[in-house]
């Protein structure tokens, strides 16, 4: 991609955090089940719930992407990777003021700027240590409205 938009980041972190909730689970090697499979009959199952059904695991390209999408997550300091994640899986605003105390306009600003800065390093600009957040967030803006 030329260049890259906030929005498209957005997506690329949403995407991830789906892949990652519908790998596999993971399973200690060595250990397995020598009990036969129960045989149930229609008497057994009624009454029950039907299983749930699961979403089938992602593909290898959405796995490849995801893979990449967390390598971005290093450009962030700790917490703001941890409130972008958290976003990424759809946590409520609530729940992410909650966690790191502080008011939600403060948290949608930071999971801006967090954004800012993976938009930034993927269009290969050095990030000036000099300039403020809000400069960042409006500069990023003015390119992602320009294209």
């Amino acid at each position: 991609m030329a260049e890259w938009t906030r929005k498209q980041v957005e997506e690329r972190l949403y995407e991830a955090a789906d892949v990652m909730k519908r790998l596999p689970p993971v399973k200690v090697q060595g250990h397995y089940n020598l009990w036969p499979s129960i045989v149930r009959e229609f008497a057994d199952l009624v009454g029950q719930e039907p299983p749930r059904l699961r979403r089938p695991p992602p593909a290898p390209a959405a796995i490849s992407r995801m893979e990449e999408t967390l390598g971005w997550l290093v450009w962030l300091e700790p917490d703001e990777a941890r409130l972008v994640w958290m976003r990424a899986e759809r946590a409520r605003w609530r729940t992410i003021c909650q966690r790191f105390g502080i008011a939600r306009a403060t948290a949608h600003r930071r999971w801006e700027y967090a954004l800012s800065v993976i938009v930034w390093r993927l269009d290969k600009r050095p990030l000036p240590r000099k300039w403020s957040r809000r400069f960042l967030r409006a500069r990023v803006r003015a390119l992602s409205n320009a294209a």
